[in-house]
Formats: C-alpha cells, structure tokens, sequence
C-alpha cells in the first residue's frame, strides 16, 4: 500500500510543525507540502495530490474554508480537514458547507488528529460528538422547516369546490 499523503497549510509554522510531528509518527503517512497561507495551500494542494489536505480555517489572504471550496471546486481529489481554534454552531455548519470531510479542534488535535485522518483515509468522516450533534440539529431544523413549508402550501391549495 502507497503512503498517505498529507499536505499541511496553517499560518503558525509551530502548530505546522507539531501537526508535522502527530502525522509522521504513523510510519505510513508523510507530509507532502506545506503552506502559511490559504492562497498557497491552493496551488500547493493542487499540484502536489496529496490524499488528505489539513488546513487551518484562520489563515491569511485565503481563510482555510475558502481554500477548501476552491480546491475541490477545481478538480482537485484531497479529501480536506479542518483545524480551527472555535467550534461555534456558525464555523461548524460552514465547515460541513465547504465540502471538509472532518473537523477538529486545535486543542483537542494531540488527541483526535490520528483518529480524523485514519477515518477520512478510510472514506468516512470525522466530527466530534459535539459538532456531529450541531451538525444532525441542522439537517433535523432544515427537514422541519421543509415540512413545514409543505404543510403551509398544501393547506393555501384550496380544494375543488362541488
């Protein structure tokens, strides 16, 4: 089986190179590029192929979400990761809008990073109990809202009069 390859893109070369660190340790996995903004982390994602991209959500000229649009709307095959210091409702559902395939805080990432990118290397996804839950809250709140909307409409049809 060919390596993982991991591409990095995180503004703090620190937190780049811890990230660095988790992900070499798996003897399988090797980071492929590097970028401290999100601009370079699209042209770096898109032509070094790398299987799974993380990318900071809070970078400079393009935020990470950005990047993550733009690398798949071009074609390119990274499944994305995302990093970020906050985990409100809003980052959360934008995250999940953006095409990422997982999700994980900076101060969890010593605990959870291995376990996000083996379920992402493995096709699946990866968000926490706490954002899988906001994550299930919205699609519950869109299905209500739509049921709703569908309840409205068929009570304005009036029925044939005899």
């Amino acid at each position: 089986m060919a390596p993982l390859r991991i591409f990095l893109a995180d503004d703090h070369e620190i937190v780049r190179y811890g990230v660095r660190t988790l992900l070499e340790i798996h003897g399988e996995w090797t980071v492929v590029g590097e970028a401290s903004d999100g601009a370079a982390a699209i042209e770096g994602v898109l032509s070094c192929e790398p299987d799974i991209a993380v990318l900071d959500i809070g970078m400079p000229v393009v935020d990470g979400l950005t990047a993550a649009r733009k690398i798949l709307a071009s074609g390119g095959t990274a499944k994305i990761l995302i990093l970020s210091l906050h985990d409100s409702k809003n980052v959360i559902r934008q995250v999940v809008d953006s095409g990422a395939r997982g999700f994980v805080l900076k101060s969890d990432a010593a605990r959870d990073l291995i376990a996000a990118v083996e379920a992402i290397q493995g096709g699946g996804t990866f968000f926490t109990p706490k954002t899988a839950e906001i994550i299930l809250d919205r699609q519950l709140d869109r299905m209500q809202e739509e049921q709703t909307r569908s309840s409205s409409d068929n009570s304005n049809k009036k029925s044939p009069v005899q």
